[in-house]
């Protein structure tokens, strides 16, 4: 009898099911300095520990893309060890500043599940909630994957695709407890750009640009305990290249941003998210980002949704789609977030 894990396939997944995913992870300076090393991260709070601690943020937090790494490669081995790719994300909300010496531990529900016409993988949606130690909500967002299916002749379930809202309302962003832009330094921070400096409809390019390696790639992967097969083992793609974890993009995309946002300091919320194309050692990655809608949050806070793209190759032309609504030849990530920003 084995007692070895094969992971879910389609057929696994049932709607309602809830998983609590293995293993608890408490987070450490050594994240923070890792995350440094294998992203050109350069934002002011998670970086200085006396800059945060200056705009209220004291004990200093990890930058939030590290809590969602690791509570993201919990779910992994239970929802995406079998997956054909990671589509997407919706509805996606920091609750709270995670700090070195918080434990995360990650749940997971389905909450939708539609078979493929081919009969040979479907799609599963669910809603993943990461707590800390003291039970407290860090994040908690929705994901859809494609799995494949263990069995071709098993019955397709019922079709559920849930209702996910197109964006997080502003209103319902979570301002950090103690939070305060009022004696923003802006000197430190790197670039003299506020809230009311920029416009809906802006595109800025971030201009810098970081070739993928196959070793950082590893190195970040296993560092968030994901155990997707795609990203380590050359016989799991029939193309024998091992495919970047999109989370890799993300973070390389967010670092990136810096260049043109240095002071969209916090990422409050992602709205949506999708890997468009794949990714491999020897891509690439540039980045840009539209100003989709501002909202204002407090007297010293505001908040901009940006849409952050990363592609293969620098593209000036910022173009994400062509004439047939598809996406653009290079295109990699189309994020959609809410960042909080001094007014």
């Amino acid at each position: 009898m084995t007692k070895t894990n094969p992971g879910n396939f389609f057929e696994d997944f049932s709607l309602g099911q809830v998983i609590q995913h293995a293993t608890p992870r408490t987070v450490t300076e050594g994240d923070r300095a890792v995350y440094g090393s294998l992203y050109p991260t350069r934002f002011a709070i998670p970086s200085s520990a006396v800059f945060a601690a200056s705009v209220g943020l004291d004990p200093h937090p990890v930058e939030e893309l590290i809590a969602f790494h690791i509570a993201f490669g919990k779910t992994v081995p239970d929802i995406s060890l079998n997956a054909v790719a990671n589509l997407g994300y919706a509805e996606l909300r920091f609750h709270q500043p995670v700090v070195p010496g918080d434990t995360l531990s990650t749940s997971s529900e389905v909450i939708g599940l539609k078979e493929n016409s081919n009969g040979k993988s479907g799609v599963v949606y669910v809603r993943s909630t990461a707590v800390n130690q003291h039970g407290d909500i860090a994040l908690e967002w929705a994901r859809w994957v494609m799995v494949h299916k263990r069995d071709l002749d098993a019955p397709a379930p019922e079709t559920v695709i849930p209702e996910l809202a197109s964006a997080v309302d502003p209103t319902a962003l979570v301002v950090p407890a103690g939070l305060d832009f009022s004696s923003y330094d802006f000197a430190a921070a790197g670039e003299p750009h506020r809230w009311d400096d920029y416009s809906v409809g802006e595109k800025i390019d971030h201009v810098d640009g970081v070739s993928l390696t196959d070793t950082e790639h590893q190195l970040a992967t296993r560092l968030w305990q994901n155990t997707a097969k795609v990203h380590f083992n050359v016989e799991a793609r029939p193309d024998g290249n091992r495919l970047i974890y999109g989370g890799h993009v993300i973070s390389m995309a967010r670092a990136l941003s810096y260049n043109g946002l240095a002071n969209a300091q916090i990422v409050a919320a992602i709205n949506a998210g999708a890997h468009t194309s794949p990714a491999f050692a020897g891509d690439t990655v540039y980045a840009w980002s539209e100003v989709l809608d501002k909202a204002e949050v407090s007297d010293s806070v505001g908040a901009l949704r940006l849409r952050l793209v990363a592609t293969k190759g620098r593209d000036e032309s910022m173009t994400l789609k062509g004439e047939d609504g598809k996406y653009a030849a290079g295109v990699l990530l189309d994020l959609d977030l809410w960042a909080l920003i001094p007014r």
